[in-house]
C-alpha cells in the first residue's frame, strides 16, 4: 500500500489505526488531523515513509505514536507540539532524523520518549527540559550525539536515561546532578566519555548505574560516595583494562 484514501478522516470514531510494515507508505494524507477520538498512531517498520504532515497536531486525543524503523524520516513537523495529549513516543531506528522541533518540549504529559539508534541525530533541543511528566528517555546507539543540552537537568520526573552506545559523547552537563528522581543511568559503551561531573553525587534516588567498556574513562568522581541509594554499579575503567581485554570486548558495544 502507497497511500491511504483522504476519506479516512471521516472516520470520527477511530481509536486506533495500524499500519506496522507499510514499506511502501511515504506519508499520510493531510485528512489525518480530523481523526479526533484517535489515540494510538502505529506506523511500525514503514521503511518508506518520509514525511509527518502538520495535521497531526489536530489530534488532540493521540496518546501514543510508534515510528519504528521509519528509516527514511528526516524531520518532524513544529504541529507536534500541540499534541497535549501524548505519553508515548518512539522514534527507535529512525536512522535519518536529524533533528527534533524546539515545539517538542510543549508536550506536557509525555512519560516516554525513545530516540534509541536515530544514528543521524546530533542534539537535543534546549526545550526538552520542559517535558516535566517524561520518566525514560532512550538515546541508545545515537552515534552522532556529542552532549545533552543543560536543561536535561530540569527533567524532575525522568527515572530512567539510557545514553549506551553513545560514542561520540564526551561529556554530561552538571545539570545532571538536579534529577532528583533519577534511579537508572546507562552509559555503558560510551567509548569517548572521559569523566564524570562531580555534581552525580546529588543523585538520592540513584540505585543502578552502568559504565561498562567506557575505555577513555579513567576514575571516578569521589562525591560517587554520596549515592546512598546505589544498589548495583557495572564498570570496566579504561585505567584497569589490560589492551587485550579492551580488543576482545569491544565487539559487545556494535
Amino acid at each position: 500500500m502507497q497511500e491511504l484514501p483522504t476519506s479516512i478522516g471521516q472516520l470520527s470514531a477511530l481509536q486506533n489505526l495500524d499500519l506496522s510494515c507499510c514499506s511502501s507508505l511515504q506519508e499520510l494524507p493531510t485528512s489525518i488531523g480530523e481523526l479526533s477520538a484517535l489515540q494510538n498512531l502505529i506506523l511500525y517498520n514503514c521503511s518508506s515513509f518520509q514525511e509527518l504532515r502538520s495535521s497531526i497536531g489536530q489530534l488532540s486525543a493521540l496518546q501514543n505514536l510508534n515510528l519504528t524503523h521509519c528509516w527514511s524520516l528526516q524531520e518532524l513537523p513544529t504541529s507536534i507540539g500541540q499534541l497535549t495529549a501524548f505519553q508515548n513516543l518512539n522514534f527507535t531506528h529512525c536512522s535519518s532524523l536529524q533533528e527534533l522541533p524546539t515545539s517538542l518540549g510543549q508536550l506536557s504529559a509525555l512519560q516516554k520518549l525513545d530516540l534509541s539508534l536515530c544514528k543521524s541525530l546530533q542534539e537535543l533541543p534546549t526545550s526538552i527540559g520542559q517535558l516535566n511528566a517524561l520518566q525514560n528517555l532512550g538515546l541508545s546507539l545515537c552515534k552522532s550525539l556529542q552532549e545533552l543540552p543543560t536543561s536535561i537537568g530540569q527533567l524532575s520526573a525522568l527515572q530512567n536515561l539510557d545514553l549506551s552506545r553513545c560514542k561520540r559523547l564526551q561529556k554530561l552537563p552538571t545539570s545532571i546532578g538536579q534529577l532528583s528522581a533519577l534511579q537508572n543511568l546507562d552509559l555503558s559503551c560510551c567509548w569517548s566519555l572521559q569523566e564524570l561531573p562531580t555534581s552525580i553525587g546529588q543523585l538520592t534516588a540513584f540505585q543502578n548505574f552502568n559504565l561498562t567498556h567506557c575505555w577513555s574513562l579513567q576514575e571516578l568522581p569521589t562525591s560517587i560516595g554520596q549515592l546512598s541509594a546505589f544498589q548495583n554499579h557495572y564498570y570496566i575503567l579504561g585505567l584497569f583494562c589490560d589492551p587485550n581485554i579492551i580488543a576482545n570486548n569491544k565487539e559487545r558495544c556494535f
